[in-house]
């Protein structure tokens, strides 16, 4: 068994050998929800939240990415990119956000991330951290299938699952239309009953933010 693999691989394996007895993965490119809807679909669970990872220092590199112990050789968060992190912690805290998992790369900008979020214990795996050209083509393929199974595994009900990953992971996986995403940006991803996924948004953390003030600022509701 690969190292790195989920403790839920077994529903992980169930999806994708259900997703390939149908033939193909399927991304349904249904528009996008209003930023009204997006959050209540969000609060009622059964979505789950793709994170790039935050802002990183522009001058760092990973000079070896094939050996994840040696931090010092990564690309790391920002000041401004561990702020983020927090940032968007709070709002979902703040807007009640009902999360089941935290799944996070293997790389340190994205494990930091995942705990500077501080919404649930996080789980660390290769099977969401980006590979490129250092590793092998079925490397490669492995771990886009891996990011697509849990793209398109229902959460426990009334429950979401955040994933903080790569931008190169969310392509293959979810498609070439991903490929502009942004350091801190939020991908909702719905699983689909008969196989697959659909986006139903995507938003910048500073949104998050804003929504949470909205709510904070929002009258009570009148009584009947």
């Amino acid at each position: 068994m690969p190292a790195g693999v989920f403790g839920g691989l077994g529903t992980v394996i169930v999806a994708l050998a259900g997703l390939a007895a149908a033939g193909s993965f399927r991304s349904d490119p249904a528009p996008y929800l209003s930023d009204k809807d997006l959050l209540r679909s969000v609060r009622r669970g059964g979505t789950i939240l793709f994170l790039r990872h935050p802002q990183t220092e522009p001058d760092q590199a990973d000079t070896d990415p094939l050996h994840l112990e040696n931090v010092a050789a990564q690309r790391q968060l920002s000041e401004e990119g561990r702020q983020t992190a927090r940032a968007l912690g709070r709002a979902f805290r703040d807007l009640k956000i009902p999360v089941a998992r935290v799944l996070a790369s293997k790389f340190r900008r994205a494990t930091e991330a995942a705990r500077l979020l501080d919404v649930g214990e996080v789980e660390t795996s290769m099977d969401i951290a980006e590979g490129g050209l250092v590793v092998s083509p079925n490397e490669n393929r492995r771990r886009e299938k891996a990011l697509r199974a849990l793209l398109s595994t229902p959460p426990h009900p009334g429950k979401n699952i955040v994933i903080v990953s790569h931008k190169p992971n969310l392509q293959d996986a979810a498609g070439k239309e991903f490929g502009d995403a942004a350091e801190g940006e939020v991908f909702v991803f719905r699983p689909l009953a008969g196989g697959g996924f659909t986006c139903l948004g995507r938003v910048p953390a500073a949104r998050w933010t804003a929504w949470a003030e909205e709510s904070k600022n929002a009258p009570p509701p009148r009584g009947g």
